[in-house]
């Protein structure tokens, strides 16, 4: 795009490579569901679904979902709220070819979390997590700071995302935690 300075996110298989603090890395290689772990982390676990939608899938979408180029899919953005406090940016992208038994609950999720289906389905195959350091000019971060309603230039975010898969059907998560998720480590150590 001229005129427009976006900048794609190198991702890497391992967490390590992101260059994230160890209180962020702990966030970003949670292995089980990251939706359980923010339940557990705070008193009140909220998701506002900004919207679900076609949209053109970015540049780098269209390869890990199976597209042999940017096209059309359904997009789904989130905010991960812990006690009223955003944590993370929830992207989710899901090819046009998928069905509704690919993935029946998807067009009906509202305000739930996604990861409360998907991780307890037994047919939904989660594939590896790749990890990346977001940096200014990545087109998600107009989104978080749109979502956010702030002015994210010159932080850098990290990410996670995965693949998964359903019958046929794939769809691809992308979370960027925001910065007061480190918070919930120190909130959930003073529980204790």
């Amino acid at each position: 795009m001229r005129g427009q300075s976006l900048r794609l996110a190198k991702w890497h298989r391992q967490a390590g490579a992101v260059g994230a603090e160890p209180a962020m890395r702990d966030w970003l290689e949670t292995k089980a569901s990251l939706t359980a772990r923010l339940m557990a982390s705070s008193d009140a676990f909220r998701v506002r679904r900004l919207h679900q939608k076609v949209a053109p899938c970015s540049l780098e979408e269209a390869g890990p979902i199976g597209l042999p180029r940017r096209e059309r899919v359904w997009e789904r953005e989130v905010l991960l709220l812990c006690d009223g406090v955003p944590v993370v940016f929830g992207h989710t992208v899901v090819p046009m070819s998928a069905t509704a038994s690919d993935w029946p609950l998807f067009s009906a999720l509202g305000e739930r979390s996604l990861g409360s289906t998907l991780f307890y389905d037994p047919k939904v195959r989660r594939g590896p997590l790749e990890f990346a350091r977001l940096r200014e000019g990545h087109p998600l971060l107009a989104r978080v700071g749109a979502a956010l309603g702030t002015d994210v230039s010159g932080i850098n975010f990290h990410a996670r995302r995965c693949v998964y898969r359903r019958h046929q059907g794939l769809l691809m998560v992308t979370e960027v935690f925001l910065p007061a998720v480190i918070n919930l480590t120190a909130a959930a150590i003073n529980k204790r």
